[in-house]
């Protein structure tokens, strides 16, 4: 059972379930759910930050603001995974430790999960998240997601991304960290009896079938990842050189899918700096 999928979900049975699951190739896979929970849960008690703000209707469509003391330099945003069926804000707390001690304010969201809605029903919840904390902090803009995260991330990054103009234009980089960036692939998995997609939401919604707006994209991945994911990273790197502002594919050495994003805790480390340029 991947940790990107809810617990009803089936064992995968096929080559393509299995070209995209993670837990069962991870070593103590299980210890790291527990892992993020509690340290979640120490740096919220540590670091009192605006708690479930309302972005929208939806009883998910909530996020967590955390400010750094003194004038914040942007706004960054780390989007959470879990295929589009699992997980939430509450999970990840402490990934904004890095950007939070280099003086940047820092949402995490909440989103509706398939199968309640589509893909893109998440695509444009996100989207409302970016601009409602965005009018609350100055400066630019810098976003980052992990799995399900790095896509809704790369969504951002495109040009016709549910943003208003104004919010648009304040985004400096984005960084799609182990990200799903084709979705066709996703139509022959069992997931797919969860998520609903067709072939045409998932040609709408693949960030690397469409467009980059002019802005830094680093599309990142663990060098001990499934092929599958590695693949879908390389792919957004080469579709989008030469199309965005600038691109840089990194393969980090000795990380795999879930240990891929701890360096966001750390200020100092090469992907906090990738993310905050």
């Amino acid at each position: 059972m991947s940790e990107d999928a809810p617990e009803t979900q089936h064992a995968p049975e096929h080559a393509i379930d299995r070209a995209y699951e993670n837990s069962a190739y991870i070593p103590g896979a299980a210890a790291f759910t527990r892992h993020w929970a509690e340290t979640a849960a120490r740096f919220r008690e540590a670091h009192h930050g605006r708690i479930d703000v309302a972005y929208g209707p939806d009883p998910r469509e909530r996020y967590d603001l955390f400010l750094p003391a003194g004038e914040p330099h942007g706004l960054a945003v780390f989007i959470h995974g879990g295929y589009w069926m699992a997980f939430d804000k509450s999970d990840w707390s402490h990934l904004a430790q890095g950007a939070l001690e280099n003086r940047w304010a820092v949402m995490l969201p909440s989103y509706p999960l398939c199968p309640q809605v589509r893909i893109g029903g998440i695509v444009a919840s996100v989207g409302a998240a970016i601009a409602h904390a965005a009018d609350t902090v100055a400066g630019p803009i810098v976003i980052a997601g992990h799995s399900a995260g790095g896509h809704l991330a790369a969504r951002m990054a495109c040009r016709d991304a549910p943003l208003p103009a104004e919010i648009a234009a304040r985004i400096a980089r984005v960084v799609s960290i182990s990200g799903l960036h084709d979705l066709r692939p996703l139509l022959a998995t069992r997931m797919n009896e969860t998520l609903h997609l067709d072939l045409a939401e998932a040609r709408r919604e693949s960030p690397a079938l469409l467009d980059p707006a002019d802005i830094d994209i680093v599309a990142w991945v663990g060098d001990g990842e499934r092929p599958q994911l590695r693949r879908q990273t390389r792919l957004l790197a080469l579709i989008w050189e030469g199309l965005a502002r600038s691109v840089r594919h990194v393969e980090a050495p000795d990380r795999h899918h879930f240990d891929v994003i701890e360096d966001l805790r750390d200020p100092r480390s090469a992907l906090t700096a990738a993310l905050l340029g």
